[in-house]
């Protein structure tokens, strides 16, 4: 393993301009990725709750792929809603994508984000075991 600290950058709206990177590789395998919303080729696709978290966690597994891994590394997920009405709808997306592999998992109720269209952000960490080699571009 590298003893470098690798940062992803995908062009998303409020990269640049608040200074972050989508994802960040450390050393020790450990990959978390920033909060993700519902924004698709930098437009929001302000859907229903249920539709915005998987755009989001698409986002985030979107910025797993550009270091080689994949869903099944997800180790942590974070969601956040500004809703309790949305909880199942947005557990109901998390199960469909993480059901089998059932990382830990937090859902917190938020006042809201940097769009009032959005309703859910997630956040994503991954782990990368030391036989599986270097970032694959």
């Amino acid at each position: 393993m590298s003893d470098v600290v690798r940062r992803v950058d995908t062009g998303g709206p409020w990269e640049e301009s608040i200074g972050y990177s989508r994802a960040v590789e450390l050393p020790n395998g450990l990959v978390l990725v920033s909060g993700c919303t519902s924004v698709v080729n930098g437009v929001i696709d302000a859907g229903t709750p249920y539709e915005q978290a998987l755009n989001a966690f698409g986002v985030a597994l979107d910025a797993l792929k550009k270091v080689g891994l994949g869903r099944e590394h997800v180790v942590r997920t974070r969601m956040y809603l500004t809703h309790a009405r949305d909880v199942d709808d947005v557990g109901r997306a998390h199960k469909e994508l993480f059901g089998t592999v059932r990382p830990a998992a937090s859902m917190l109720i938020v006042a809201g984000f940097i769009d009032p269209s959005l309703v859910v952000e997630v956040e994503v960490e991954a782990y990368r075991p030391a036989d599986t080699g270097g970032a694959v571009q």
